[in-house]
């Protein structure tokens, strides 16, 4: 079995060297796997794993443009290998197929393991854009009557990783303009606010239901959630709130503290408003 794992390489061409090939590796999907394609792709991770940690020329290396081509690419081939086999599911033939689960569901782990490194190569970003932009396409093939019963764990996965992305964009990780962010929550949303509680009922009559949304997952997503939210433009907020609070789910997440502090700005802005016009009237009348 083929093993790369933290290998220390001796100087800042090797280490670029050891680490591109690496990237390389860790992301090769499907068909692009080389022999022994399992085993190498995990130590491939280890070793981006390892040297990020532990490699002081990692800094020099990864301001490198190459480099980041290179992980860029491997980011991309990801997400269309991804988006492939989630386009498949819907066929009748590949629903009842565990082999098409598997993938599917590796392919996620790979995206969620991209969104363990990306942060410490700054290139979180890239991650967040194209999930913001797919997203829609992605609860489409989710929403699909074939799925309706099927595949829970990767649609707990799917929501882990738009975590990852909610939480990099509301604790501003990542900066985006306000009408992505809004896109990103307004997909994510609705659907985790429908899940939650179908997870709960099915893990409820089914005590060995396996596929849940843990409590740390449920902090995570609501305090991202919440953050993403008070950081919108307010006519923004007030269109996600409002819709919040007409939908049947309001219990999760808890967007209770994201509207009072949204009411309390919306008060106080309009107080200023009427105290400067205040001013310029008083301002007026002396003139005259």
């Amino acid at each position: 079995m083929p093993i790369i794992s933290r290998i220390k390489p001796v100087d800042l061409t090797a280490t670029k060297n050891v680490f591109v090939s690496a990237v390389r590796f860790a992301t090769s999907t499907g068909e692009s796997c080389p022999p022994f394609g399992d085993e190498l792709k995990t130590s491939a991770q280890e070793q981006i794993e390892y040297m990020l940690g532990e490699d002081e020329d990692m800094p020099s290396v990864m301001a490198d443009d190459e480099v980041k081509s290179v992980v860029r690419m491997g980011l991309s081939r990801i997400f269309s290998t991804f988006e492939k086999q989630l386009s498949s599911l819907v066929l009748e033939s590949v629903i009842a197929s565990d082999t098409a689960e598997a993938n599917i569901l590796q392919c996620v782990s790979d995206l969620e393991w991209m969104c363990s490194i990306l942060p410490k190569m700054e290139l979180m970003k890239d991650f967040v854009s194209s999930w913001a932009g797919m997203s829609g396409g992605i609860l489409g093939i989710l929403a699909d009557k074939k799925l309706e019963s099927a595949m829970w764990g990767l649609k707990v996965k799917l929501i882990e990783v738009s975590g990852k992305a909610l939480e990099a964009v509301g604790y501003g990780n990542v900066i985006l303009s306000a009408p992505i962010r809004v896109q990103l929550l307004k997909s994510w949303l609705p659907y985790i606010r429908e899940m939650k509680p179908l997870l709960d009922s099915k893990g409820t009559e089914d005590t060995s239901f396996p596929h849940k949304m843990d409590e740390d997952l449920c902090q995570s997503i609501e305090g991202a959630i919440i953050s993403l939210v008070l950081a919108l433009p307010s006519n923004d907020q007030a269109d996600i709130l409002a819709d919040w609070m007409e939908a049947d789910q309001v219990s999760y997440p808890d967007l209770s503290e994201a509207f009072e502090v949204w009411c309390y700005r919306t008060k106080s802005a309009k107080r200023r408003l009427a105290e400067g016009l205040r001013r310029v009237d008083n301002t007026t009348v002396s003139l005259e």
